[in-house]
């Protein structure tokens, strides 16, 4: 049997649903990250009516939500946005690597792609240069990430 590769294609997005689960914590961040994910599955062809966005207190609390919106199955995707600084909260190593955790539980549990667009960072300045600064805008590549998975996923079955 020969050699080859799936999901290297063209990113289409056409009649995708997508959950958006944001952090409301560290607001000005994540307003940012929800911005460019949405304007990425925009330019990839997802309608405004196939987005469905749910705030959150915080990143720890992210993980409950994106499984019930992945659980009602009207999603071929779910991407989780957050920002647990170090600087901003005593508890930064528990909060990040739960939230981490957490997410990845859900895509395991519900075989439904759940994306990882949760910044952890040292400063703030350091969230912004992600947010479309220096660094790039994490928004943009989890939701490319969705878009890419989604549709590897619909390769393989």
């Amino acid at each position: 049997m020969g050699r080859h590769s799936v999901g290297e294609g063209p990113l289409d997005a056409k009649g995708m649903r997508f959950g958006i689960v944001v952090a409301r914590y560290n607001r000005d961040v994540t307003e940012k990250l929800l911005a460019g994910t949405e304007q990425t599955l925009r330019d990839h062809g997802v309608t405004d009516d196939h987005v469905t966005v749910v705030w959150v207190p915080g990143a720890f609390e992210v993980p409950l939500i994106a499984k019930q919106i992945a659980h009602t199955r009207h999603v071929d995707a779910v991407i989780c946005l957050g920002a647990v600084i170090r600087g901003e909260t005593p508890h930064f190593e528990f909060v990040a690597s739960e939230s981490a955790a957490g997410i990845m539980r859900v895509a395991l549990e519900t075989d439904i792609p759940v994306v990882f667009g949760v910044l952890t960072t040292d400063d703030v300045q350091q969230a912004m240069d992600r947010t479309g600064g220096a660094v790039g805008h994490k928004g943009q590549e989890s939701a490319l990430a969705a878009i890419e998975m989604v549709t590897l996923l619909r390769l393989l079955r």
